[in-house]
């Protein structure tokens, strides 16, 4: 298998290029130039197997390049006991009849970002040695929260890696700002932005495609990669959950094989929900795709006009993960969904990134009606749903994933369907224990953070993660605050050239 740019759908490179390459050189995504598919037989057998080596299968089908004990290396040493605190690795919780929480925040950040930030690093070395490639690979990160802290503590002090991280100063929950600014290793660093993660995202983007900086890299023997979702290695870890979940639902008898599911996934930049649209594509049946926003809505409005326009107030708000205006994502979903279409991927993009706003044709639109729902809500209805789902339930869940379980209660009004469903967990409710505290109790608390983490673990009965309890102690090591203008600076300073 080979992967495409979006941008450019002449480009040809292996899965081993793509994944050190982390974005095509004319600023396209790159793509499978095919989605493999699973028969029923496999599914099913997949319910057999444990995590990881339902990993490595599907990780079979999509990097064709790496031989069979190169994947199970990268599998075996990401999926285990040693990074998660469970061996499913993703849990199942029934919480109410026909709806299942996919548990997706057990490894070493408390989000679902490990699923794929624990095993890129290995796919990243893996990949270099298998093109032989002799430079530096530095990192460059946006977050808004959760890929920051995944993506130091996945790459901190691996031998040939340096890895930068750039967050929105208060964008990010003050949890999240601990777990980054605390990080350990020798190769990291982390730095704040004067502004959103839009603006930390821009920045990044344009240091990728900087000829200068290219030049200044390669003549010090360096070369950018990515850990963001930009990056198909980051990717394609995501697609396994969504089959790995629906192959753990036919071996415990919650459903048939064959019989359809929803998904809904609490998302920002459109790549968690993407991994769903490639798990229903190669063969998990799927009814629906419930795409999730907070009152950042830009998601919500696309799905249901066809109009993408980033031209609105930003708001940030208790869910912060999903505090995002430019989906880069989408860029891959649109791709496909035009046939391929490079030239009108380039102009569509081009406009958004000139105007602001691009409409997709009425064929896209069709397309996006029936894969598509999307649905919002705002901070107070994120807030009171956490409390519905404790005080109905006993189950705590974190912000983000009670946005989710929000806009599904909202389709299901809307629709009447009750198609079984998974909703994607996305972190521990410790992670933001403010807005978390706040919402089982009745109202704010002026106690500090690690006595909010104690009082939820008092009320929710679930054990405070060793990773959050052990920072209380941690001393800061990061405190760089910088204009959005001079990150390009800032990146050429921290790399000595």
């Amino acid at each position: 298998m080979f992967y495409n740019s979006t941008r450019n759908s002449s480009v040809k490179v292996s899965s081993a290029e793509a994944i050190t390459q982390g974005i095509s050189a004319e600023g396209g995504l790159f793509v499978p130039d095919s989605i493999p598919t699973l028969t029923n037989d496999e599914i099913k057998a997949l319910g057999e197997m444990k995590y990881a080596d339902r990993a490595a299968y599907i990780f079979a089908k999509y990097l064709t390049d790496f031989t069979e004990a190169e994947i199970h290396y990268c599998t075996d040493n990401a999926y285990s006991t040693k990074n998660f605190e469970t061996e499913s690795i993703a849990e199942m919780a029934h919480l109410f009849d026909g709806t299942y929480m996919l548990e997706l925040w057990h490894g070493p950040t408390c989000a679902f970002k490990d699923m794929a930030l624990q095993i890129l690093p290995y796919f990243l070395t893996t990949s270099a040695k298998k093109i032989n490639l002799d430079k530096k690979i530095v990192i460059l990160v946006a977050t808004s929260g959760d890929t920051g802290k995944a993506a130091l503590e996945g790459f901190r002090d691996v031998e040939g890696t340096s890895i930068l991280v750039f967050y929105p100063e208060d964008g990010v929950s003050p949890m999240q700002k601990r777990q980054m600014k605390t990080q350990e290793g020798a190769n990291v660093g982390v730095c704040a932005i004067k502004g959103n993660f839009d603006d930390c995202q821009n920045g990044v983007k344009a240091i990728f495609t900087d000829s200068e900086v290219k030049d200044r890299l390669a003549a010090n023997g360096m070369m950018f990669s990515s850990a963001n979702s930009i990056n198909w290695g980051r990717l394609v870890p995501q697609v396994v959950y969504y089959v790995s979940a629906y192959a753990e639902l036919v071996k415990d008898g919650e459903i048939a094989l064959g019989d359809k599911i929803n998904i809904v996934v609490p998302t920002g930049n459109f790549g968690n929900i993407l991994a769903a649209y490639y798990a229903k594509h190669m063969g998990i049946p799927v009814n629906k795709l419930i795409c999730a926003s907070n009152i950042n809505n830009v998601l919500t409005d696309f799905i249901n006009t066809g109009v993408y326009d980033r031209n609105r107030r930003f708001y940030t708000t208790v869910s912060p993960s999903m505090d995002i205006l430019i989906s880069s994502n989408l860029e891959r979903l649109l791709y496909l969904m035009t046939g391929r279409d490079d030239k009108l991927i380039s102009e569509w993009f081009g406009k958004l990134a000139s105007e602001g706003r691009y409409e997709v044709s009425d064929a896209v639109k069709a397309k996006l009606a029936d894969e598509f729902y999307g649905g919002f809500c705002d901070d107070e209805q994120t807030k009171a749903t956490i409390h519905d789902i404790y005080e109905k339930y006993s189950y705590t869940c974190d912000t983000h994933t009670a946005v989710a379980v929000k806009v599904y209660n909202d389709y299901k009004a809307a629709t009447g369907d009750t198609t079984k469903t998974v909703i994607a967990s996305t972190a521990s409710p410790y992670k933001f224990s403010a807005a978390v505290l706040e919402a089982l109790e009745g109202g704010k608390s002026d106690i500090d953070e690690y006595a909010k983490v104690d009082r939820i673990a008092e009320l929710s009965d679930i054990p405070v993660p060793a990773a959050l309890a052990d920072l209380k102690n941690k001393p800061e090591r990061f405190s760089d605050v910088i204009d959005k203008a001079e990150q390009k600076q800032y990146v050429l300073g921290r790399l000595g050239i």
